[in-house]
């Protein structure tokens, strides 16, 4: 018998891209966390050992009556296929022979051909109006095999169908009038014995019905209908005219065809007769099978489907790898078999797919995009009518079941979607395009009407998660010895997790959310964080986010601050518990400043002016910079050996060191950046007070280290290079503090306190503290200078004194000559070692000297004119000596009026190289 059917089917979607995702279990806390969202218990995907050994007969008997040609890629063996089912279903040996006898024996299942006459082009025209009304004969002719691939001899037969096919066994289609292109979509369910001696023959006739000659000259329209007309009056009254037809083996088809046939002519005279649109799909009816005479077609599918891709899925875990989401030829090839040979339809197929592959992603590790392809194909054929009462009811449970699922995967989206995972954002997002396309199906909301909207949804499960993942963070920072120390390093463990999670919020997952649902996940999660670490006092002054997960909330990190604070004010504070402390200051620092701006916020935030929290321990973050400063301070110093650090860094290591101290001091200073304005302004002229304090105490530490590695020293050149390092290093200092205003940025401070300090305040406190620490330096400086001058001083007024005693013979060239050695070596050994500012000093002072000595020598030798001329001399070269050719003392700091006031007490004029009465050329000294 024939049935008339619906469209044909499409071959089964293929599987999408996949990849494994790593799920985490949150562990439960001892204390209680705040009451999770219900969720649906998601369906198991294991079936009972009688489900499966039923399931198992049904997929070894869909193997042992196989019809048709294989697809490509397909497994061709059925031993390969059930080697396969065999380790899918987990089946011992002798379970599977038992089995595989037992459906062996049974009855086999009725072979039908399911033939679509879709439509047809091309055709020819039999009527006068040069179309014809198209109608076509098909059936399968049984018992006679059709040699080769072609019709045979069959072929140039008229009336094959007719002829060779029982009438009850012979189908028709229904007539298309006044056509050459007809468009039938009949689908015909023929039965067969044998394929492999059974053919399918379709026949097309052109309907002739018995007319008038005058109506038919009515529709003449050429000559060829003329002819027409005369070949119709030489046959018989309402005989059909041949068109073509198809002849083909059924061994030669596969499970499915679609393909177009060309129309065989009966004899040679027309041989292009159009072509013949055709859908095959050999089927099963009447399964002997336990579970195809008790279960829907459906229903079957699914499990079978259900049962091997938990196979698949779990074959790639064992094997350490990630299942792909396509499946192996062998499971490609069942399920085709099956709904094939079950006459599935293709929204049937999605559903069932649908079904199974939401099912097993809640139990076992695939990816997500595998759930796209089928809630496409249920979009595209959604028709409610088509399911009974009892698949709509499973459809909405699905729904239900993998929304509220992948809700929960959301909720703990740090630990389901790790960023150890490379992939972890592709797979969240993936996730969110899934349920996102779910929740915009037609079926979905005629199926769960009351469902909320899905950002609405998504932003109460982040809000959950985040308040469950502080708690499993504040349950793990749980110290296990009590104590000041280890509640500090607890609370900045915990502080340093929330903003490690809002930079991954901010940074990686915000942009999916906004991207998929425009949820600002990072908004949404630090406004529960920072609620979370703020005091409970503030929240009745506070407006907030209503949930019921925000009821009997442990205490909170707020207040565990405070109560750590006073702990820790109220006792001696160790180096390592005001170290964690300033952390957690910093650490709530950063936190707050992840918020938005205050221009930008709706209303307060629970932490704001959380830096109260903080203030007794301001006093103690202050003497601890101090302390630690002193102490780096004097281990610097007292590891330095005062030698140079090299050509170009003429200062000693202490010096460096101290640098690098004070600009730590600068940088906690920065870091603490207290925002009330008053009490910033005191804490800065705290730092400057320490700062200048700590540069005093170097200069005595670096002096008393020289006096000590001098002390017993029998090389005075030795302690003149210390002493010289000594006043670099003062010099290097000097720079160091003068850079203070900047690094303490005194101008911003400026800005913030003028209106809470007075008129000038600033000025007079923080520059008043800092000129006094550089004249204390400066005074530093020139003692050392000055005690430098003075070793070298001894030596240029023995040399003078020492020119004017010799002989008369010796020319006065010669007799300055050891004077200007010793400068000369001096001097360059000075320049060596001293930086510029530095040597410059020692030059004015040396310059000073050595002009009251040659006043005192020239008024002493007044009455000699050979010891005049000496000095004369003399004195003309230590011009030239001191000016060193512009590197040394400028001409206004050269001609004081002490050089003018020897060529007077020594009764000679002088003659200057560079004073403008000059006019005498002087012989050069040695140059330096």
């Amino acid at each position: 018998m024939a049935t008339s059917l619906s469209h044909s089917q499409r071959r089964p979607p293929l599987l999408r891209q996949a990849i494994k995702i790593r799920r985490r279990r949150v562990k439960d806390l001892q204390e209680p966390l705040p009451q999770k969202a219900q969720e649906i218990e998601p369906p198991s995907h294991h079936f009972s050992p009688e489900e499966r050994g039923l399931l198992y007969e049904e997929a070894v008997y869909t193997v042992l009556h196989r019809l048709g040609q294989p697809e490509p890629n397909h497994v061709t063996e059925a031993s390969e296929l059930l080697r396969y089912l065999q380790e899918a279903f987990h089946m011992e040996p002798e379970e599977h022979w038992q089995r595989l006898q037992k459906v062996q024996e049974l009855e086999k299942p009725i072979f039908c051909l399911k033939a679509t006459v879709k439509q047809a082009k091309g055709i020819l025209g039999k009527d006068v109006s040069g179309f014809s009304d198209p109608y076509c004969l098909l059936g399968i002719e049984q018992g006679v095999s059709v040699p080769g691939g072609s019709p045979g001899s069959r072929r140039r037969q008229k009336a094959v169908v007719k002829h060779t096919i029982p009438e009850e066994q012979t189908h028709r289609t229904q007539v298309i009038t006044q056509t050459l292109n007809p468009v039938w979509d009949e689908t015909f369910i023929l039965e067969f014995e044998d394929i492999n001696n059974s053919s399918f023959h379709l026949d097309m006739w052109d309907l002739d019905t018995v007319e008038s000659v005058r109506q038919k000259l009515g529709e003449l329209t050429d000559l060829h209908g003329l002819r027409r007309i005369f070949k119709e009056a030489r046959k018989d009254k309402g005989q059909d005219d041949f068109l073509g037809n198809v002849v083909l083996r059924l061994q030669d088809l596969r499970c499915r065809e679609d393909q177009w046939y060309p129309l065989e002519p009966c004899t040679e005279t027309y041989p292009d007769r159009g072509q013949c649109h055709l859908q095959f799909q050999l089927i099963h009816k009447r399964r002997a099978t336990v579970a195809s005479r008790s279960q829907p077609s459906y229903t079957v599918h699914l499990r079978l489907l259900q049962q091997l891709v938990s196979h698949e899925v779990t074959q790639h875990q064992e094997g350490s790898t990630s299942w792909d989401g396509s499946l192996s030829p062998q499971a490609a090839t069942v399920l085709f078999l099956h709904a094939t040979q079950k006459d599935l339809s293709d929204f049937h197929q999605s559903m069932a797919q649908w079904l199974a592959y939401s099912r097993v992603y809640q139990s076992l590790e695939f990816p997500s995009s595998c759930l796209l392809h089928p809630i496409t194909s249920i979009e595209y054929q959604w028709i409610q009518g088509r399911l009974k009462a009892e698949q709509l009811e499973e459809l909405a449970t699905s729904f239900r079941s993998l929304l509220a699922y992948g809700l929960s995967l959301i909720r703990r989206f740090r630990a389901v979607f790790p960023l150890s995972v490379s992939d972890s954002p592709a797979r969240l997002q993936s996730l969110l395009r899934v349920l996102v396309q779910m929740c915009k199906m037609k079926a979905f909301g005629e199926l769960c009407p009351n469902s909320a909207p899905l950002p609405h949804l998504v932003t109460e499960a982040l809000r959950t998660g985040t308040i469950e993942w502080f708690h499993v963070k504040q349950q793990h920072h749980q110290p296990m010895v009590q104590g000041m120390l280890e509640e500090g390093k607890a609370l900045l463990s915990l502080v340093q997790d929330i903003i490690a999670d809002l930079h991954q919020c901010q940074r990686t997952w915000n942009k999916i959310f906004l991207n998929v649902l425009k949820i600002n996940l990072f908004s949404t999660a630090f406004l529960e964080l920072q609620w979370l670490v703020s005091l409970p006092g503030l929240r009745c002054t506070l407006p907030r986010p209503q949930s019921p997960i925000h009821q009997a909330l442990p205490l909170q990190v707020a207040k565990k601050v405070q109560d750590y604070t006073v702990m820790v004010t109220g006792s001696p504070v160790t180096p390592d518990t005001g170290e964690s402390l300033f952390q957690l200051y910093i650490s709530l620092k950063e936190l707050c400043q992840l918020g938005p701006v205050p221009s930008n916020r709706d209303g307060v935030l629970a932490l704001d002016s959380f830096h109260r929290w903080f203030q007794p321990a301001i006093p103690s973050w202050l003497q601890k910079t101090y302390s630690v400063a002193l102490a780096r301070v004097q281990r610097a110093v007292q590891m330095d050996q005062l030698v140079p650090q090299g050509e170009l860094t003429k200062h000693s290591t202490s010096a460096v060191d101290l640098s690098t101290c004070f600009a730590q001091i600068s940088h906690t200073a920065r870091q603490l950046d207290w925002p009330d304005p008053e009490e910033a302004f005191m804490i800065t002229v705290k730092f400057v007070e320490d700062t200048c304090r700590l540069a005093l105490v170097y200069c005595s530490l670096i002096k008393a280290r020289a006096r000590e590695l001098s002390a017993g020293q029998k090389d005075q050149g030795k302690a003149a290079n210390m002493l010289c390092v000594v006043v670099n290093d003062m010099e290097q200092l000097r720079l160091v503090i003068g850079k203070l205003p900047a690094q303490l940025a005194w101008e911003a401070l400026e800005q913030r306190v003028g209106a809470v300090l007075e008129q000038g305040q600033l000025q007079n406190t923080l520059h008043a503290q800092l000129q006094g620490a550089l004249a204390g330096l400066g005074h530093e400086i020139r003692t050392g200078v000055r005690t430098l001058a003075e070793q070298l001083e001894v030596g240029i007024a023995k040399h003078i004194k020492k020119l004017v005693g010799l002989r008369e013979s010796v020319l006065a060239e010669d007799a300055i000559l050891p004077l200007m050695k010793f400068l000369e070596v001096e001097l360059c050994y000075m320049n060596s070692n001293l930086v510029q500012e530095n040597f410059n000093s020692l030059l004015t002072l040396l310059w000073t000297h050595t002009l009251t000595v040659l006043v005192e020598v020239a008024a002493s030798q007044r009455s000699c004119p050979l010891a005049s001329g000496r000095l004369k001399t003399a004195l003309q070269s230590l011009e030239i000596c001191f000016y060193a050719e512009g590197c040394g003392l400028p001409p206004e700091a050269l001609h004081t009026a002490t050089f003018q006031a020897v060529p007077r007490v020594a009764s000679c004029p002088i003659y200057s190289p560079y004073h403008p009465e000059s006019h005498i050329k002087v012989i050069s000294p040695p140059q330096l």
